[in-house]
């Protein structure tokens, strides 16, 4: 199978799949390949289900939630790939803002910002007989709905009860929080930052700052088609690794590409609010000065693009925590057919490349850059702290969930092994 098509949403981070066609990267593996643009994920999802699509982009938690049928149809999928990690923030409109800043000031000086001024106006409108505050997420088992949750329910605001959760698609956010429809959301730049852009809004907490180096976009297919066309599937690995190696080469790759990613044909926005998040750059309200944050879009340093099984099951676990898994399935299994290293480590052997020896490893531990020891040589590894100071280990799980004081006795939660 040569002639493909790939889909992607209007993001800073379709980045790896643009630009492995614009850098005649498929071409190179013999690949001809058509980019498909979508205006949601639930099109994603069912395009790539039903073979219109022969994969895409996807949320990290996609082939999960659609394998799992969380929130829909059984739809067995994999990934072998992370594309990116971080690259999402939270955003809320200046009506929000104001109110937090006179209900507590101290707050919103915090960093990373904690939710405990939010807390105290959906307790102030609550008392006043108010109507809950919107806000609004891209799918609802996105990454962003589970960041959205950890972040609120630190400070002890329960997402199901105390405000309103709306799926609206990324590029619609701006709009329906210029029109006072939303109060608040959570998705990807180059939204956020348009939004602080036009004045409409003030972000105050980043992916980056919730869950360093965590996964955000992968490439995804079903299992079928993986089975079916494994050549093809390795072939399209090889060229979007040696595309996410790209952009983490040089400052002007970024910039190169933030011009690309503004056409029409992809993202369709002002090149400059692409650029400042594209070049380690962002901006959290029109009163703030630029801020360096070199890791807001991670494409390749740190093995980024190793499908850690850790982490699908860090994901799993808050579907749980959630109650959006409610069946009897082994965990350690379902990953194992998920997320798979195995046909990575296959791929990249081809280009040279190392890979983790290791499927699992622990996170919220690192600070700093760290280095990974394997049969081939260190790897660098990026800072994977929680803001909350947790320390996660997927071979903990059900210890990890009675820390929520969350108990599924009906979910098999097996102290997982590494190997």
């Amino acid at each position: 199978m040569k002639k493909i098509k790939l889909g992607f949403i209007p993001l800073t981070d379709c980045a790896p799949l643009v630009m492995a066609r614009e850098k005649g990267l498929f071409e190179k593996y013999q690949l001809d390949v058509e980019l498909v643009k979508e205006v949601s994920w639930a099109n994603i999802r069912d395009k790539v289900a039903a073979g219109t699509l022969d994969g895409a982009q996807m949320l990290a938690t996609m082939p999960i939630a659609a394998t799992l049928g969380v929130g829909g149809p059984v739809i067995p999928m994999l990934s072998a790939m992370v594309m990116s990690l971080n690259g999402n923030a939270i955003t809320i409109s200046n009506k929000l803002f104001e109110q937090i800043r006179t209900i507590d000031r101290s707050c919103l000086t915090e960093n990373p910002i904690m939710a405990t001024g939010l807390k105290k106006v959906i307790e102030s409108q609550k008392m006043a007989g108010k109507s809950k505050l919107r806000f609004a997420i891209v799918f609802p088992t996105s990454t962003h709905n589970y960041e959205l949750r950890y972040w609120l329910a630190s400070a002890g605001i329960d997402p199901d009860n105390d405000i309103e959760l709306l799926v609206i698609p990324p590029q619609q956010m701006v709009d329906n929080l210029a029109s006072g429809n939303i109060d608040g959301f959570c998705v990807g730049d180059p939204w956020n930052g348009l939004a602080v852009q036009q004045g409409l809004g003030h972000t105050l907490i980043t992916k980056y700052e919730i869950w360093n180096n965590s996964p955000e976009k992968v490439f995804a297919v079903t299992q079928d088609w993986a089975e079916q066309n494994q050549e093809t599937h390795k072939s399209i690995l090889k060229a979007l690794l040696e595309a996410t190696k790209w952009l983490d080469a040089d400052i002007a790759n970024r910039q190169q590409t933030a011009h690309i990613l503004s056409k029409e044909a992809y993202v369709n926005t002002n090149v400059d609010v692409i650029e400042l998040s594209m070049t380690g750059t962002f901006q959290y309200d029109q009163e703030s000065a630029l801020v360096t944050m070199a890791d807001f879009n991670v494409f390749h340093r740190y093995s980024a693009n190793f499908p850690w099984r850790s982490q699908a099951v860090w994901w799993i676990s808050q579907m749980i925590r959630w109650g959006h898994i409610r069946e009897i399935f082994s965990i350690h299994e379902a990953v194992k057919a998920i997320y798979r290293p195995d046909i990575y480590r296959s791929a990249i052997d081809e280009l040279g490349e190392i890979a983790p020896d290791g499927d699992y490893k622990t996170e919220g531990g690192h600070s700093g850059i760290w280095r990974l020891e394997t049969e081939n040589g260190p790897l660098t590894m990026g800072p994977d702290i929680f803001f909350d100071a947790k320390v996660y280990n997927a071979e903990d799980l059900a210890d990890y969930l009675l820390s929520f004081d969350i108990q599924h006795p009906v979910i098999d939660v097996p102290r997982l092994r590494k190997n």
